[in-house]
């Protein structure tokens, strides 16, 4: 019997372009770990480390603004989903998720929505704090860089699963969905609940989480294990998301993952970025190498939170169901989405 795993694995990935042993030890490893829970610490990802600790500190001097600055950008006052979120107003199956936080997005411009593109009202600007204006340029910087490491990973996961390296490409260029939030926690003494963020999986391609120095991050394992995933200096937490599941039929893992509030008297403060692909994008089931296919375990199926392989509508619902405020004041036409079964 398989034993399951009590932390996650470093993964070096300078190694993906380094010598042919390396690689073929690097691809082996990434393998095994996608169908394990998709979860892993990375080194060796070339993000520089004064870009990341220049994020770190913008962040938490965001959050250290007045309230009535951060309210100036509320996520409400945006069609697109972008801006601050007190702690909390985002959902997690229906529950509160306490933290604060920045979302952004690609920059863009307001696009019309149809009937049969309804995910076209994702598309827009982003809101930014007058009181703040390195951060645009220094967030929009760091976005860049995580996206690049993201596709440079996607790639990697593509070789691991026997694939051409571009096998994504169709479905992510010219234009991949770029979320990122700056988040901070509070402590226990100041939340409703240990509820950071709720148990979930990540609805993308992959995720680049940067972590400060305090915990919180808990990982499911397929047996139902709880893995702490405290952070690393000089390491990212990358994980796999949906997107990759419905791929795959299952053979990649996105397991679900939570975060735990912190003790009274300490805070927490991460990064997480997110890549997806284009809206328009209906995702592909590939077909993987015999011996690969033969460990794919299907699509999960959750009846609160159905998988849709078309991409737009599949983030359409997400942000529909975490931040039901904003849903309500621009959307109220498009709740009925919620309840369409995972039959897409």
């Amino acid at each position: 019997m398989k034993r399951a795993p009590t932390h996650l694995p470093t993964i070096d990935f300078s190694q993906f372009y380094g010598a042919a042993d390396d690689r073929s030890k690097f691809i082996r490893t990434l393998t095994r770990t996608l169908h394990d829970h998709g979860f892993f610490y990375l080194t060796g990802h070339g993000v520089p480390q004064t870009l990341i600790d220049d994020v770190l500190a913008a962040s938490k001097r965001f959050f250290a603004l007045s309230e009535d600055e951060k309210l100036s950008i509320e996520m409400v006052k945006s069609s697109n989903f972008r801006g601050y979120n007190r702690a909390g107003y985002e959902r997690t199956r229906g529950e509160q998720d306490w933290r604060e936080q920045l979302d952004i997005n690609t920059e863009g411009e307001p696009v019309a929505a149809t009937a049969d593109a309804p995910w076209r009202r994702l598309h827009g600007p982003n809101q930014w704090p007058q009181a703040l204006p390195e951060l645009k340029p220094l967030l929009l910087r760091y976005q860049a860089e995580v996206t690049r490491l993201g596709i440079d990973v996607l790639k990697a996961i593509a070789v691991s699963l026997g694939q051409a390296e571009t096998v994504f490409a169709d479905i992510y260029e010219p234009s991949p969905s770029q979320l990122l939030k700056i988040i901070r926690y509070p402590g226990r003494e100041n939340t409703g609940s240990a509820q950071g963020v709720g148990a979930h999986k990540d609805g993308g391609f992959v995720t680049v989480l940067l972590q400060d120095e305090t915990p919180g991050l808990r990982i499911r394992t397929e047996e139902g294990l709880w893995i702490e995933a405290p952070p690393v200096p000089g390491t990212f937490v990358m994980n796999t998301g949906e997107l990759l599941e419905l791929a795959t039929n299952g053979f990649v893992r996105a397991d679900v993952h939570d975060v735990v509030t912190p003790p009274s008297g300490t805070e927490r403060y991460s990064v997480a970025f997110f890549l997806g692909a284009r809206y328009d994008a209906t995702i592909p089931l590939i077909t993987l190498p015999d011996e690969l296919r033969r460990s794919e375990r299907g699509v999960t199926v959750d009846p609160l939170n159905p998988i849709f392989r078309e991409v737009g509508l599949n983030n359409l619902k997400s942000r529909l169901r975490s931040h039901p405020d904003v849903a309500a004041r621009h959307h109220s036409d498009l709740l009925h989405l919620l309840d369409q079964p995972a039959d897409r």
